[in-house]
């Protein structure tokens, strides 16, 4: 007889005398030896898929946490331009000392104002605010009210003292305003 080694497992060349139980065992183990491979593939196989999910999930969330402290950022440095641009139409509002002030020189601030106005719009900021508009107090801060005998005016914004300011559909910060209050 011939000893052949394959995994472990001993084959003897059998002849027809041989024994079918000692051959049966021999084809149990093998099978045995088998399934055993088979589950362990299958649970490599599993363990690869759920850590390439977990790769997935993961830089899913970093890309999402990249996005929310990007907004954070940009909401605070926002927050820090306002006191500008409010100091650009303080400028423009006081009409007297504006029309004063050389006429190219005017031209150029305005220029510089509006340059910076449209970099914050192509920030998804945009101003809001303005006399006729139906007070909202989601997006008004009334300050004062102003008192008017026309129906139509009522709970209207009859002031605007300061613009307010949305990214998306969120207040950054709500308009003062003061508002029509109707009284017969």
């Amino acid at each position: 007889m011939k000893d052949h080694e394959i995994d472990d497992v001993v084959f003897e060349d059998a002849d027809e005398e041989s024994d079918s139980n000692a051959l049966t065992q021999k084809i149990k183990k093998l099978q045995h030896k088998i399934a055993e491979l088979e589950k362990e593939k299958t649970e490599y196989l599993d363990g690869w898929q759920r850590s390439r999910a977990d790769y997935a999930n993961l830089q899913k969330n970093q890309d999402e946490d990249k996005k929310h402290l990007r907004s954070i950022i940009e909401e605070d440095f926002i927050h820090e331009l306002l006191p500008v641009v409010d100091s650009f139409e303080q400028a423009f509002n006081n009409k007297v000392a504006w029309e004063a002030v050389d006429a190219n020189w005017r031209t150029g601030v305005e220029y510089i104002y509006q340059q910076l106005m449209t970099a914050l719009e192509n920030h998804s900021l945009h101003a809001f605010g303005k006399i006729g508009e139906l007070f909202d107090p989601s997006r008004h801060h009334a300050v004062s009210e102003t008192p008017t005998t026309e129906k139509k005016l009522d709970h209207t914004v009859a002031t605007v003292l300061q613009r307010g300011f949305l990214i998306g559909n969120d207040v950054v910060r709500p308009a003062r305003v003061s508002v029509y209050t109707y009284s017969s």
